[in-house]
Formats: structure tokens, sequence, C-alpha cells
């Protein structure tokens, strides 16, 4: 049996241990059973996704805390739900 060391960002060793706790499964189990199904099919062999809630997103996370700020600085502008009704009509 051989070893394997794998240098990864700090990031991205922290994403992948939480998708991997997400699906229940070890760094050790993913790399074997990754390794294993590429040689059986001689190819990149599948695709294993994190049941991430997409309102989590990195890029739904940067807006949402943009608009916090935009809304402590009082940069807010109030509508009633008729007045954007008639703007959506309006475009």
């Amino acid at each position: 049996m051989k070893t394997i060391s794998i240098r990864l960002e700090d990031k991205d060793y922290d994403l992948l241990n939480e998708m991997l706790q997400n699906m229940g499964q070890t760094k050790q189990t993913f790399y074997e059973t990754y390794t294993k199904t590429a040689l059986r099919l001689r190819r990149i062999p599948f695709m294993i996704e994190d049941p991430i809630d997409p309102f989590y997103s990195e890029s739904n996370m940067k807006r949402l805390h943009h608009s916090f700020r935009q809304a402590e600085e009082g940069r807010t502008i109030t509508k009633t739900m008729d007045e954007l009704e008639t703007m959506a009509l309006d475009e």
C-alpha cells in the first residue's frame, strides 16, 4: 500500500472537509472511491454534489452583506406594493 500526500489551499481543504461531512464521507473514502472508479472507467468518473441551499451560495451571501451595509447606511428606498407593480408595468 502506498501513501499519497496532497497539498491544498486552506480554504479549499476546509470546504472539501465540510462537503464530505455533509455527504457522510471521509477524505480517505473519497479519494479511494475516486481513484478506483477513474481506473475502471479510464476517465474522470463522476460528480458528487453537496446538497447546499443556493440561498447560502458565496455570491448570494456577498450580495446580502452588501444590501445589509446599504440598509445600515440608510441608503434605502421605501415603496408600497402598488408602487412597485406600477413601476414594473411602466418598464
